[in-house]
């Protein structure tokens, strides 16, 4: 698959949409065999794949290089629990997920207010969307997740965690910006990218 045809808004549908509950990739494999792309255009594309591919590995990443900044405050690692989740929420089987599981917990305390609970009947079975929006608990996920965002940077501003944040966090991204770069993408990378695969053949018939 050539994916420098695919384009980043593309690779972030293809995000939004893709299991993130699969395991990790296993280390031996994310650590090996690093080169550097010979033009800007394999770079490109390389990114691509790789973002795509090794996607759980860098939220763990992500999530660790957070984690180990702020071992030194609780209330700190407890706002990264809920940034977590609110990126989580940003793909549709995680935010689906989370919408089933806590409008169980409800019915079993009240029935009637997990029925008011229910996504409006333009969405299909388990609050996946037809057109578009995602819902939890019968409301737009983005809520949810700038909401869970909020609470993040109001924890780590009471735990004086801000500078950390910003030292981490940038931190954290480059570290995967470099991985995602060097790694070389290898055959099992691009037969397990069949969602873009689609995606590029569909432009090029819409584009015929």
């Amino acid at each position: 698959m050539d994916w420098s045809n695919v384009t980043a808004e593309e690779l972030v549908d293809a995000l939004k949409e893709v299991e993130w509950t699969t395991p990790p990739r296993p280390l031996l494999e994310f650590f090996q065999k690093f080169t550097t792309p010979k033009t800007r255009a394999k770079w490109s594309a390389r990114l691509k794949c790789n973002f795509y591919y090794y996607r759980t590995n860098y939220f763990i990443l992500l999530t660790l290089t957070l984690v180990i900044a702020l071992l030194r405050r609780p209330l700190g690692l407890i706002a990264v629990i809920f940034a977590a989740l609110s990126i989580g929420c940003l793909n549709d089987s995680f935010a689906a997920a989370v919408s089933e599981r806590m409008t169980k917990a409800i019915r079993k305390i009240s029935p009637p207010v997990a029925a008011k609970l229910r996504p409006p009947v333009s969405t299909a079975a388990r609050g996946r969307p037809l057109k578009g929006t995602v819902y939890i608990c019968g409301k737009d996920r983005r809520f949810f997740v700038v909401g869970l965002m909020a609470v993040s940077l109001l924890l780590w501003f009471l735990a004086s965690a801000i500078n950390l944040i910003l030292v981490s966090l940038p931190l954290g991204i480059l570290s995967i910006v470099l991985h995602a770069t060097l790694r070389t993408p290898n055959l099992k990378a691009r037969l397990n990218s069949f969602r873009e695969e689609f995606r590029a053949v569909w432009r090029g018939y819409s584009d015929a």
